[in-house]
Formats: C-alpha cells, structure tokens, sequence
C-alpha cells in the first residue's frame, strides 16, 4: 500500500485543475452562487465529457471509466479546491456507489446513462444521514408505488433519478413523478431540497438496504478528500495574503505569531491528507480484491457490516470502516478551522461577500455536518477499535 499519489492520479489532477481554473475560477463561482445557486449545468458536462468525472466509478463494460476510489479522490480535492457547484459527490459517487453495490441487472441501463453524463442521480436520503445506525424509514413502498417525505436530500435539485430506500429495498424513481423543493442551504454551492412521493412509480434495483449504506459509507470516506481540498486552498490563499499585507512596513507574515499558527494549520493538514488518502485507498484496495474474488457488489459491503456490528459488538472485518470514521473524524474539523484562521487573518476583507472565502467556510461547516458528524465516526471508531466509551455522567 502506498498513500503517494500515482502518476495517473496527478495527471487526472492536472485536467481537473486546469478544466476549473478556465471555467470557474472561486471568483465565477462567487459571481454565479450571487444569482443563480445550485448546480453548474455547464461545468458538470464540461467535467463528464471532457474528464469522464460522471462514470469515474461505472464499470467499463457499462461506459464507464472502472477507476478506483483513489481517483475519485483526488477529482473531490480539486472541487473542494475550487468549491465547485457540480453533483459529483451526489451523483457519481454516492448514488453510483449504491447503484454499483446493488450488481447488475435493474440498475444496469441506469448506470449506462450515469457514466455519459446524460442524467444525473441523488440518494433521496438527509445529507446529515450516518452511514453507522440504520436510519429511520421515511418512504413506504406499496405495490411499487412509493409515499414518503424525506428532508434535504443533496443533488436532488437537477436531479433526473432519485435512488431511494423504502421498505427495506432500494428504488428508481424520475424525478418528474416526486415533488422537489428546494430549501435554503447553509452551502451555497451544493443546493439541498425536499422531497416528496405521493404514489410515485419506482422500479426495483435491489432487495435490502446494503447498497444504501455502500454509497454512504463510499461517500463519507471520500468526503474526506473534499473537505482536504478546502483547507489546502484556505492555507495557500492565507499565506500569499500574509505575504502581501504590510504593518509597521514588514510582511504581516513575518509576526512570530502568525508564523506559528500557520505552522500548526498546515501540519493540522498534512495529517489531514494522510487520513484521507488512507480512507481512499482503503476503500479501492477492498474494491479490487473484491472484484478479483468475484463477489458480487463493491467489497464496501464488508465496511458496511462493520459499521452495522458497532453496536453488536461483532467483530467483522473493519479496516475500511476504520478508515472512513477516521478520516471524517480529523478532516471535517481540520476543514473548518483551516477556513476560520483564513477569515480572520485576511482581516477585513475576509468578512466581505465579494471575497470568495466564505463559499469555504460554509462550505467545511456544511460538509463537517455531513454524512455523520466528526462526533458520530470517533463514536463509532470507538466501538471498531473496542475501545470502552466514556461513562455517562
């Protein structure tokens, strides 16, 4: 295992990267979010066509790329970098997680138009939903007929095709045949809505809920990543600052003080990498030996029964889970205080809203609160590593 990046990483880095930096620059995407927030329609062709980020995760034989957790990775630092407005998280990683982990069959022409780009997806589940506990039922299934409410729900804004967990299995439903609404959301980048199925038709892509906590779990553990891209663009926006800010006719960057506290944020960070890059190439490592053994669905399902046996006690194998409530545990607090210490040491025109530092605050709050919070996986990392929790007082 190595978390260095390889040469085919750094390459699908540097076409991520100079795709964004010509399309949207943090400064469009300040522009864009003033008058039209949600979802970049544009740059998310511009990444499935010209990059193929829509079917990173799709298997070839179905249109897609059949790369690794480790690649979507690296693609999740660079819209964290860049606080893009796209579905990739929603779409392409944690609806096409759940899909992928449900085999081949009834998801199998669903999948087919992910990997183009033509459609996209959304798991109609909270964005704040745990990948540990089982979550509460909030839609029925009668006789494929679905009815049910579920609250923000991320991507589904845009959306063509809900994925979404009713009566112990998981269903199909376009779009058109629910009711979104979008709501206010903290990120003004990433859209969140409700959404409502009053007898809304759903086909069947799998019986039970293990493919739902395959694209939860796939998510949290690369949310990591995104969440390392916002603080490493936070660290370098606050050190070319400090650089050019004078007191006192010196650099402010040269104040004992401040060199101490970037010192300390960037080391916060260095780590924070680590943790990522562990949960990724934990979870293409368990993929790929998975898919060498034959088994059936992505080898998540394996972090998935670790998860569920945290609050058995059953000893599953848990190196992935480990790894995904590590990396969510350091990260999403790393994130946000990377954010925090560039706001207050741009001084007043971090507090503008015609700087784009704020899109990066709110959006290390919003991904911190996501998919479980850094509290939820140190709980949960607590019983993988049979370690006592503390004593109730």
């Amino acid at each position: 295992m190595t978390l260095l990046y390889s040469e085919v990483e750094e390459e699908l880095r540097a076409a991520v990267r100079a795709l964004l930096a010509d399309r949207r620059p943090p400064s469009a995407v300040l522009a864009r979010a003033e008058s039209a927030p949600g979802h970049d329609a544009d740059l998310w062709k511009a990444l499935a066509r010209d990059i193929g980020a829509a079917g990173l995760l799709i298997p070839e034989d179905l249109g897609g790329a059949g790369a690794s957790a480790r690649e979507a990775a690296v693609v999740l630092e660079e819209l964290g970098r860049a606080v893009a407005p796209v579905p990739f998280l929603t779409s392409a990683v944690m609806a096409t997680g759940a899909l992928v982990a449900s085999g081949p069959g009834a998801a199998r022409d669903l999948l087919a138009s992910l990997a183009t780009g033509e459609s996209t997806a959304a798991l109609a589940v909270s964005f704040a939903a745990s990948p540990y506990p089982p979550g509460p039922a909030w839609v029925r299934a009668e006789r494929g007929r679905l009815t049910g409410r579920v609250t923000a729900v991320a991507g589904a804004e845009g959306a063509d095709v809900l994925v979404v967990p009713a009566s112990g299995a998981l269903y199909a439903v376009d779009a058109a045949d629910a009711v979104v609404e979008p709501v206010t959301s903290l990120d003004l980048t990433r859209p969140v809505a409700t959404v409502t199925f009053d007898g809304a038709p759903g086909r069947p892509v799998a019986a039970g809920l293990a493919p739902l906590r395959a694209g939860l779990a796939l998510g949290a553990g690369l949310l990591a990543s995104e969440q390392l891209g916002v603080a490493e663009w936070c660290l370098a926006t606050t050190l070319a600052y400090v650089k050019e800010r004078h007191q006192f006719a010196r650099p402010v960057g040269s104040f004992q003080a401040l060199k101490h506290r970037l010192a300390d944020l960037w080391m916060e960070i260095v780590q924070a990498r680590a943790a990522a890059r562990n949960a990724a190439d934990a979870l293409a490592t368990r993929a790929g030996a998975a898919e060498a053994a034959g088994q059936d669905g992505p080898a998540n399902d394996q972090a998935f029964e670790a998860m569920e046996a945290v609050d058995t006690g059953e000893a599953v194998d848990a190196e992935v889970a480990m790894a995904v409530a590590v990396a969510q545990a350091w990260c999403g607090p790393v994130a946000v205080h990377a954010a925090e210490e560039c706001l207050q040491l741009h001084g007043g025109i971090g507090m503008t809203w015609e700087h784009p530092l704020h899109l990066y605050l709110k959006r290390a709050k919003a991904d911190q609160i996501a998919l479980g919070t850094p509290g939820d996986h140190r709980d949960a990392l607590a019983g993988l590593a049979d370690l006592p929790a503390p004593l109730a007082v």
